[in-house]
């Protein structure tokens, strides 16, 4: 056996030292097992809430989108419903039109997005119970129908107090240049709401779904002239290779692009979230691992007397600065597993029992990865071996032999 980690085990349980260097020996343990949960947890819960945003982005934004790369709006030609309708890998798609309004309702008004969509639409994105909070989606049979967001609705109306019974009126200013008469600077249309959807805070505040043709009218659109295309792909796997197709069947023209790339603030954010929440756990983990530098000087100490045993019986000072090295190295070890251990369960038991919950009806999201297991795991393994090295490095014959 290898003659310091020998020493290093035997030093790890003594049972001469003072009741004082056992006390500091588990405290710096119990700190690495606190650490190591810790982080798991908060990795595993940035896990759950990038999921789950994502899953909310899944619900109101389309696999790939395509507009134009000059201005607002493009003529939907025979060309680009070709390859549409060629692609294999497109399940549906859907015609959409997309502008700022002004919104009136009785008394109050609002700043919103009209968005006037085919009736392909409920294709591109679940429309089911959960997708609604009151009332039901455009139907073709009824026209000049509205569905606004439980946000915009919260702002027009009293949610407690809903009733449809008021039209909804849509104004968007005239294009031109030059002198507006204040008198007619807008074009309009009223609307009857017919429903109210629900949804993350950013889509549900934004949209009013209205009838494609309804938008063109507002906003004095030919038929066939569109704002965007919005895709539902059969194997959404690989949307990258499926934005690479169609750009090169569009040609420079169209913008194509996923739902990672509409939504690439939020990502973003999602990220950096997790990266600067990594950072500071660390720290705190960086922390609780100066615990085990001060509980192996002390151990040092204790056995200053041992080790000059260990050096007159033929020892090199690199062998006794590795006893210690190996037994801060051990001490990492098992506060590591044990937390690691502890943290797993935690995760587990969140998923089956749903303890915590981020609103009424929503627990926690948390999800068990092996690459957060490795990634905390890693971490402590690297930080604990820094801290072991820096308390070994105390020793020198001169400390010894003193």
């Amino acid at each position: 056996m290898n003659f310091p980690l020998y020493i290093a085990k035997r030093y790890l349980r003594p049972k001469n030292s003072t009741n004082a260097i056992n006390i500091i020996t588990v405290i710096a343990m119990f700190g690495v097992i606190v650490g190591a949960i810790v982080l798991f947890i908060i990795l595993s819960g940035f896990s759950g809430l990038r999921t789950f945003s994502y899953s909310l982005l899944n619900t109101s934004d389309p696999d790939i989108k395509i507009t134009t790369a000059k201005g607002k709006s493009f003529n939907y030609t025979s060309k680009i419903d070709e390859e549409l309708l060629s692609n294999t890998n497109i399940a549906s798609f859907s015609k959409v039109v997309e502008e700022r309004v002004f919104l009136k309702y009785k008394d109050k008004d609002h700043t919103a997005y009209i968005k006037g969509v085919d009736t392909n639409y409920k294709d591109i994105i679940k429309i089911d119970s959960s997708f609604f909070w009151a009332g039901s989606w455009i139907d073709p049979e009824f026209k000049n129908t509205a569905v606004v967001g439980v946000g915009i609705m919260a702002k027009l109306s009293n949610l407690s107090r809903l009733e449809f019974v008021n039209p909804l009126q849509i104004y968007v200013p005239k294009p031109g240049k030059g002198y507006l008469n204040p008198n007619n600077a807008f074009n309009s249309v009223k609307t009857q709401i017919i429903g109210v959807y629900r949804g993350r805070e950013d889509f549900h505040s934004k949209y009013v779904f209205t009838e494609l043709e309804v938008a063109q009218q507002l906003l004095n659109y030919e038929p066939e002239k569109i704002t965007g295309v919005e895709i539902k792909l059969r194997n959404n796997d690989k949307p990258n290779e499926e934005v690479t197709v169609l750009k090169n069947a569009l040609g420079k023209d169209y913008i194509v692009q996923t739902r990672i790339e509409l939504n690439a603030l939020i990502h973003k954010v999602i990220n950096t979230e997790n990266f600067v929440s990594y950072l500071i756990f660390t720290l705190i983990v960086v922390i609780a691992l100066f615990n085990i530098v001060g509980a192996i000087i002390m151990m040092i100490m204790d056995k200053r007397k041992n080790l000059k045993t260990l050096l007159n019986l033929g020892a090199s000072l690199k062998e006794v600065k590795q006893i210690f090295v190996l037994q801060g190295f051990l001490l990492v070890l098992i506060g590591l597993g044990v937390g690691l251990f502890l943290g797993v369960v935690l995760i587990f038991l969140q998923q089956k029992f749903k303890w915590f919950n981020i609103a009424p009806g929503i627990p926690y999201p948390v999800e068990f990865h092996w690459s957060n297991l490795m990634i905390v795991a890693l971490t402590i393994i690297v930080l604990g071996f820094l801290a072991s090295k820096i308390a070994g490095s105390r020793i020198s014959k001169e400390f010894i032999e003193d």
